[in-house]
């Protein structure tokens, strides 16, 4: 059976049934989480039972996560389609980072590797999703919504179709033709199950709308924070993915830094959530990688905010970027981003799309490597990082490539010269 105690409020700290559809605190109109019985856990699979290194997916995980795939009643309501358990390819031959002593790993969520796990729709947005229709499905919920720049749309997509619900998606026009391409050719090829509607010229936009024409009628948003910790649940096996043993090993570890792409951050908190629980178990200390949250120079609510000293992000104007998934104004979560990057000491860092660009013809040119512009971003994000003394010669960094550039390549084709 699944270890979840209760939903908490992140900031009021109010707590809530678990087993209750909610979204936003009722208290401060701010997110949830979900919280689990660590101790309970701890005591039942002693020694991390609980951990299956045999499964090729996150569901790995078992008890650590809102839903034990290990426990029938829970894996009947979970629809796994080969996500997580993503490799870190080694990157350390990459000409800044060599040149700087730094140790750098990418943690490659876009293609599939042999040996790996794969996300189907080569998205980190397959780990929230994943975990969101299966909360669903144990709710006995129906019908979906979701606001995008386009991965969480077709991530929700296939996973609702592969459990039986339906869904709404709302994304803006400019969306990467293969992504949209992907959620019109499902809405065509089911009808009634799978709604697709373009408004913009942001995910905010695309959010107001939902809320004003299909959450009234029944719809259940599963927008970014508005579900009740759900999706920051999927994505913090990337969190357990860096801290598990490696090459056969059995000690829990922890890069020094890791460099992250951020739009709206529920992976941020995914990930801090997950060393949390480490630790509260005994496998790894108090110890945490910094954390350098990157954004594009287009939009960069949490940048502004970190340079400023605020403790939460104002919204801004949409911006354009080639990095669309970091083309979020803002956030209802990113107070909790920015408590994260401080407490790291980290930064949150904005790189331009020129240098976003030259990132991925190097990448290309380099290894045929089909990274997305938000990893990509990462990369380019090393010079300032190291220029600033943010790195140092002998730690281990791994930036996070959340996709892959074929969702992209139409629109992208021109800058490999392909």
């Amino acid at each position: 059976m699944s270890y979840v105690r209760c939903l908490r409020g992140i900031a009021s700290g109010a707590e809530y049934p678990h087993d209750v559809p909610m979204n936003l605190d009722p208290v401060d109109g701010r997110p949830v989480e979900m919280v689990l019985d660590i101790e309970r856990l701890a005591c039942e699979k002693p020694d991390a039972a609980w951990y299956d290194p045999t499964r090729k997916d996150l569901w790995r995980f078992g008890g650590l996560l809102a839903l034990d795939i290990t426990d029938p009643h829970d894996a009947a309501h979970i629809v796994p389609l080969g996500e997580g358990h993503t490799p870190e390819l080694d990157y350390r031959d990459h000409a800044v980072a060599e040149a700087a002593g730094v140790s750098l790993w990418l943690k490659d969520e876009g293609q599939h590797w042999p040996g790996f796990g794969g996300n189907p729709t080569r998205s980190f947005k397959d780990r929230g999703m994943a975990m969101a229709v299966a909360q669903a499905r144990r709710l006995g919920l129906k019908k979906l919504a979701v606001p995008t720049q386009g991965n969480a749309g077709d991530a929700l997509v296939r996973y609702a179709l592969a459990g039986g619900l339906d869904v709404v998606v709302a994304m803006p026009e400019d969306t990467p033709l293969p992504i949209m391409g992907s959620v019109a050719v499902a809405a065509k090829k089911h009808p009634g199950r799978v709604t697709l509607e373009l408004v913009g010229p942001t995910i905010r936009e695309a959010g107001a709308f939902l809320k004003e024409h299909y959450i009234p009628k029944g719809w259940f948003s599963v927008a970014t924070f508005q579900e009740p910790g759900w999706r920051i649940e999927g994505k913090k096996t990337l969190g357990l993915e860096m801290a598990e043993p490696k090459d056969g090993g059995t000690r829990w570890s922890l890069p020094d830094a890791v460099i992250y792409p951020t739009g709206g951050g529920t992976g941020v908190l995914g990930m801090w959530k997950a060393w949390d629980e480490l630790e509260a178990l005994g496998l790894i200390d108090s110890k945490r990688p910094r954390m350098y949250c990157v954004q594009s120079e287009a939009t960069t609510p949490l940048v502004r905010a970190f340079e400023g000293g605020a403790d939460d992000t104002a919204a801004l104007p949409a911006g354009k970027t080639i990095s669309t998934g970091l083309n979020v104004p803002g956030g209802v979560g990113h107070f909790r981003v920015l408590q994260i990057i401080r407490a790291s000491g980290g930064a949150a860092i904005a790189v331009s799309d020129a240098d976003t660009a030259a990132e991925l013809q190097r990448v290309w040119r380099e290894r045929q490597h089909w990274i997305s512009p938000e990893g990509a971003a990462c990369l380019a994000a090393l010079p300032q990082l190291l220029d600033r003394g943010l790195l140092k010669r002998g730690e281990r960094v791994v930036a996070v490539n959340t996709g892959s550039l074929e969702k992209y390549l139409s629109d992208l084709r021109g800058i490999l010269g392909a």
